[in-house]
């Protein structure tokens, strides 16, 4: 039995007690959902029905999501729509400026779908969303959770010149998982993505790691260490659930000592934050990564 399978437990029927979210509760909370709902303003905390919303809102910070929400790609995990996304809307940048500004956010997290039908991969409106942030909240840090661009070095260099306080973008799962999980990515283009970012100017990196979909402790540790090699800042490490029916099934629940275990692992690697939980997601604690 592999060490992994020793920390973990099969997926029951139902979720395990460590996995059930209180509702978000907070005066900050309650304000905040209340300017969302009159001003019908998008964010992927409500979308994606997160469950760290309540504490990330009262702590200030939200995710927004640009690109609309159809995407490229048909990765196993992701419940995001994929086929053919809409046209470019070139007035969202001051959209979202202004969702931020309305709800005086003080840390902001961009993400995207894929836009592989974009000749520029929809970076052109990624680096123009930054601008606009910027301009209409000078006082708000940003984190951009980017798509990988198909590794294109021009591309990335647009979100370079804007200076987010992160870049971070996900590898998702191990290597040997990589194919199955996320079709049509590569494992050693992300890194390859990570690793030039941080080679030509980024401040902070970051990536994720979903657990659950049958990788073992070895293949987790490896990725942690590819991650160090390519000098990222910061890991999140979370419980992966399954979106539907259709996507990739739960293969396991990580047990709460395995997750304890992978962030002393990743400190005494030398990340500078390790954020590995059953509930966590990307953009957990966001606000603290950029120190």
């Amino acid at each position: 039995m592999s060490t992994s399978v020793a920390e973990s437990v099969l997926p029951p029927k139902g979720k395990p007690k460590w996995l059930r979210v209180k509702l978000p509760t907070g005066k900050k909370y309650t304000q905040l959902r209340g300017l969302v709902d009159k001003y019908d303003l998008h964010t992927i905390c409500t979308s994606g029905s997160c469950p760290n919303m309540g504490e990330c809102w009262g702590e200030g910070t939200a995710t927004f999501m640009i690109l609309g929400n159809i995407c490229t790609r048909s990765c196993g995990f992701c419940g995001v729509k994929t086929g053919r996304p809409e046209t470019v809307d070139w007035a969202e940048p001051e959209k979202v400026a202004r969702s931020i500004k309305i709800m005086n956010i003080k840390h902001a997290v961009l993400t995207s779908v894929d836009r592989d039908d974009l000749k520029d991969m929809g970076s052109i409106i990624w680096a123009e969303t930054v601008k606009a942030v910027r301009r209409m909240n000078p006082e708000t840090t940003l984190e951009t959770l980017i798509p990988d661009f198909q590794g294109i070095e021009t591309h990335l260099d647009r979100i370079l010149e804007v200076a987010p306080e992160v870049i971070s973008h996900n590898m998702e799962t191990v290597k040997r998982l990589t194919r199955e999980v996320r079709i049509q990515a590569k494992y050693e283009r992300s890194l390859g993505v990570l690793e030039y970012l941080k080679k030509n100017g980024a401040n902070r990196t970051k990536s994720g790691i979903m657990l659950g979909l049958g990788e073992e402790e070895h293949e987790v540790i490896a990725t942690m260490e590819d991650l160090r090699k390519a000098d990222v800042d910061v890991v999140t490490i979370g419980q992966y659930l399954q979106p539907s029916k259709k996507h990739l099934p739960v293969k396991q629940f990580i047990l709460p000592e395995q997750f304890k275990k992978y962030e002393e692992i990743g400190l005494e690697m030398g990340f500078r934050h390790v954020e590995s939980g059953a509930l966590v997601r990307s953009s957990y604690k966001a606000h603290k990564h950029i120190h």
